[in-house]
C-alpha cells in the first residue's frame, strides 16, 4: 500500500515506522528539514518498550509531493493546520485515495470535505502514544492500545477493512467500525482527562497521575464531557469518569507527555479548541454547562499566548 503521513511527528513516526517495517511504501512528511534529513540518512529509531528498540529505514520529505498518488493519506497535522496541509498535498490525492484523520479532538471531517467525497473520508481515533525524545528517536506506546477507523458518512467498506487489517498486521491493532462517532467521543474523553492539565502543569504522566488533586479535576472535566456526549446522542463505552483517566496512562512510560504539552514546549499553538473547546461548544449547543472545561480552555489559551509570544519575540 502507498501511504503518506501528513504531519509525521511523534505519533506519525510510530505509525509510519511500523507500516514501513511491515513492507508498505510510506512517505513521512514533516516541515523540519533537519529531522527529514536525519530520517532519510539514519532511519527512524523506535523504542517500543518491552517490544524492544529497532531502527527502520524510512523515506521523509518536507512536502507531500510523491511521484504517484497514494492509496492512503493519513492526516496528523495539528487540527488548525489541516486545510493548509491538505492544500499542499493535492498532488498526492487521486480519485481512489482515502483520507484518514487520526488527529486529536473532533470536527476534522468538515475540514477534509473539500479534498475528497464523503465515501473516501475516514475518521480515526487511536490510543497509541508517541514521544520524540530527540530527532529521529521516538518512544511508542503500542502494546494493548487500539485504533479505530470508520466512515465520516455511510457504511464500512472493504477498502476500510483492508486499511484496518494492514495496521493490525503492522502491530497497530485496528478495527474498522461503523460506530466511529461514538468512538470519537470515547477518545475525546481520554484527551479531556489529561491534555489541558498536562499542558498547564508541565507534568509528564508519571507525576501527573501521582497527584490526587489533579485526578479530581480530571474526573470533573470528564464528567462534564460525558454529559455533553450523551446530550449529543453518543453511546459511550465509559460509565465512570475515572475510566478515561485510567486508560489515558495505560501502557505508557512515566516520562510520556501529552501532545498539548509537547506543543507548548516547542513554543507552538495547541489543539485546545478541538479538545476541551469541543466540549464547551457542544455543551452550549445542547444546553449542558461546562465550567471546568471552559476554565481549562481559558487557562491554556492564556499560557499559549504567553509562550508563543515569547517564542516569536524572544
Amino acid at each position: 500500500m502507498r501511504i503518506a503521513i501528513l504531519g509525521a511527528g511523534s505519533l506519525g513516526c510510530v505509525f509510519g515506522g511500523l507500516l514501513a517495517a511491515a513492507g508498505h511504501e510510506v512517505l513521512l512528511v514533516n516541515r523540519n528539514p533537519a529531522l527529514v534529513d536525519r530520517l532519510n540518512t539514519q532511519g527512524l529509531t523506535l523504542d517500543l518498550g518491552a517490544a524492544g528498540r529497532r531502527v527502520v529505514p524510512v523515506r521523509a520529505d518536507t512536502v507531500c509531493a510523491p511521484e504517484a498518488t497514494v492509496d492512503l493519506l493519513i492526516v496528523l497535522v495539528k487540527s488548525f493546520d489541516t486545510t493548509a496541509a491538505l492544500s499542499g498535498a493535492r498532488s498526492a490525492i487521486g480519485p481512489e485515495t482515502l483520507l484518514l484523520s487520526l488527529q486529536n479532538g473532533m470536527g476534522h471531517e468538515e475540514l477534509m470535505a473539500p479534498f475528497a467525497p464523503p465515501e473516501r473520508v475516514l475518521l480515526g481515533k487511536t490510543y497509541v502514544g508517541g514521544t520524540m525524545t530527540e530527532p529521529g528517536l521516538v518512544i511508542g506506546g503500542v502494546a494493548g492500545r487500539q485504533t479505530f477507523i470508520g466512515p465520516a458518512e455511510g457504511a464500512v467498506t472493504g477498502r476500510m477493512r483492508a486499511v484496518a487489517d494492514a495496521f493490525s498486521e503492522a502491530g497497530l491493532a485496528c478495527e474498522a467500525s461503523a460506530r466511529i462517532r461514538d468512538l470519537a467521543w470515547n477518545k475525546l474523553l481520554v484527551n479531556v482527562s489529561t491534555s489541558g492539565l498536562s499542558a498547564l502543569t508541565g507534568l509528564s504522566y508519571g507525576p501527573l497521575f501521582g497527584l490526587p488533586e489533579i485526578e479530581a479535576c480530571a474526573r470533573a472535566a470528564v464528567a462534564e464531557a460525558m454529559e455533553v456526549a450523551r446530550a449529543a446522542g453518543a453511546r459511550l463505552d465509559f460509565s465512570d469518569p475515572g475510566e478515561p483517566w485510567a486508560l489515558a496512562a495505560e501502557g505508557l512510560p512515566p516520562g510520556f507527555k501529552a501532545s498539548m504539552l509537547q506543543s507548548l514546549e516547542r513554543g507552538r499553538r495547541t489543539e485546545i479548541d478541538f479538545i476541551h473547546g469541543a466540549v464547551v461548544r457542544h455543551g452550549a449547543r445542547h444546553n449542558v454547562p461546562t465550567p471546568v472545561n471552559a476554565t481549562l480552555v481559558a487557562a491554556v489559551k492564556g499560557l499559549e499566548h504567553r509562550i508563543t509570544t515569547e517564542a516569536t519575540h524572544g
